[in-house]
């Protein structure tokens, strides 16, 4: 394997941060927020940020069955998330992976219902914010552990 550095340009890094903080803020929900981040990251095999933000959302308050269940929440029952969280996290997967070039119509109408313009628009940019991190840390290849409270 060819090294990688560990290496983050500090004001791309910050910026990116920036980003991250402000959506995650505008959301309004940090659990939420949590679980959003986590689908994502699960979805790009990103080991760090899943380390990172499984510890997090547990010390939001984010229930052990919402995360053991987060890689089928589809298939998990209506007690384990509700409507909201399954717009957002059916929003994040038409954005992390993006296979037909477009968000469905369907999957943005129903976050849309859910979510105020306001909170939509946060919802988003913290779907691309975390989507940045996670590109970051595989391409460096950052193993998961680094990450300090």
């Amino acid at each position: 394997m060819t090294e990688r550095t560990s290496l983050l340009d500090r004001e791309v890094g910050k910026a990116m941060s920036t980003l991250s903080a402000a959506a995650k803020k505008g959301l309004g929900d940090p659990g939420l927020a949590e679980l959003v981040v986590i689908r994502a990251s699960q979805l790009n095999h990103c080991a760090f940020c899943l380390d990172m933000h499984l510890a997090i959302a547990r010390k939001h308050g984010v229930s052990e069955k919402q995360l053991d269940l987060l890689s089928a929440w589809e298939e998990a029952g209506d007690d384990i998330y509700d409507d909201r969280e399954r717009a957002a996290l059916a929003l994040t997967e038409a954005v992390t992976v993006l296979t037909d070039g477009f968000v469905p119509d369907g999957v943005y109408e129903e976050a849309a219902r859910h979510f105020d313009d306001g909170r939509l628009a946060h919802l988003i940019g913290l779907i691309v914010a975390i989507n940045n991190w996670n590109r970051v840390m595989v391409s460096r290849r950052v193993p998961p552990g680094g990450y300090q409270p």
